[in-house]
């Protein structure tokens, strides 16, 4: 008998869980995702972190163009852990706008969302993938945000390669019983916190997150959290644990101690019911395979039936690889946005 190679038993047996967690039929839906929540939280490292007293908000310029007026702010999440971000609001909307937080994936840092080249590989993700999130949010008419990661561009990176740098943060991250997971959940989190508090033109009722590979991890975590987000846009990232990062070399960043012991990714889907959820992948992404994908959403729709909303979530499959797909996620955005206004 031929010896099988650790990660391959190790994988084997991620193949074989049962999610002790995992909804069971005829139970509360609701008591479900309460305990749930708090098991999330608790595997993230939540438990670990203070959030700080003081959100130290400061706005350090102001710039007017014809098509948006940008913020460029910083905020405090943790004690002594500084946020940086920009915000863009488009010309001449009026009343309470919607807003639209963005979080890069594995790049050279948030200024891709802002459709900015800084390195040669930020050229592709701009101009061939769609990565300028931020951009197209405020096309669309709303308040695009958009916040550096911890370990990517201003906060880790790599200042010669652009690249993240997530290694010895994450191990350190998990020595302290905490993740980079939960450290990006917890900025997030943060950031709405303070564009609530300091700009009353954006509507509480309409704020929304989306994000794409590493960027669509960290969405998928905080909407399944923060009941405040009506609508999350997760790319590239929700997929079956033993179809992706258990299978092959992922980022350590990816990683959350014990989890696939009480859940996989398309239960955490289901806690975002019976909110707006938009899954996009690619058909050919080789690091989420779609059967992956498919297996997660199938999960992650039988608990928005079983929430009473069948029609609030929907998958959104491009036809190419890992990266994120524009014009047909935001039909479907707008088109569900409708459909509550209606």
């Amino acid at each position: 008998m031929m010896e099988m190679l650790p990660w391959k038993y190790n994988l084997k047996k991620i193949e074989e869980i049962n999610p002790s967690l995992r909804y069971q039929e005829g139970e509360d839906f609701a008591a479900w995702q309460t305990k749930a929540r708090a098991k999330i939280a608790e595997l993230l490292g939540l438990d670990n972190m203070k959030k700080a007293d003081d959100d130290m908000f400061t706005v350090a310029y102001t710039k007017e163009t014809e098509e948006y007026t940008e913020y460029r702010f910083t905020l405090q999440s943790e004690p002594g852990y500084i946020v940086p971000g920009v915000m863009r609001v488009p010309c001449g909307a009026t009343g309470k706008l919607p807003v639209m937080l963005t979080l890069q994936g594995h790049s050279t840092g948030m200024h891709v969302s802002l459709g900015i080249v800084k390195f040669p590989q930020d050229v592709q993700l701009v101009e061939q993938e769609d990565g300028d999130y931020l951009v197209r949010a405020v096309k669309e008419g709303c308040v695009g945000v958009a916040i550096e990661q911890r370990n990517f561009g201003e906060c880790g990176g790599n200042p010669q390669t652009g690249n993240p740098d997530c290694h010895v943060s994450s191990m350190n991250a998990i020595l302290n019983g905490r993740t980079t997971i939960g450290e990006r959940v917890m900025d997030a989190m943060c950031t709405i916190d303070a564009v609530l508090a300091h700009f009353d033109f954006v509507d509480p009722e309409r704020v929304m997150l989306m994000g794409h590979s590493g960027g669509g991890t960290a969405t998928i975590y905080t909407a399944a959290l923060d009941e405040r987000i009506c609508l999350a846009i997760p790319s590239c990232s929700l997929c079956t644990y033993k179809h992706s990062i258990a299978a092959m070399l992922h980022c350590v960043c990816n990683f959350v101690p014990n989890i696939a012991k009480y859940f996989d990714m398309g239960d955490i889907g289901g806690l975002v019911a019976p909110r707006k959820l938009v899954v996009v992948n690619g058909k050919e992404d080789d690091i989420f395979p779609d059967e992956g994908v498919r297996e997660s959403y199938e999960i992650t729709k039988q608990l928005y039936a079983t929430a009473g909303v069948p029609d609030a979530c929907a998958l959104v499959t491009g036809e190419g690889g890992h990266r994120f797909y524009a014009d047909p996620a935001w039909r479907v955005v707008h088109s569900m946005m409708r459909d509550d206004a209606e």
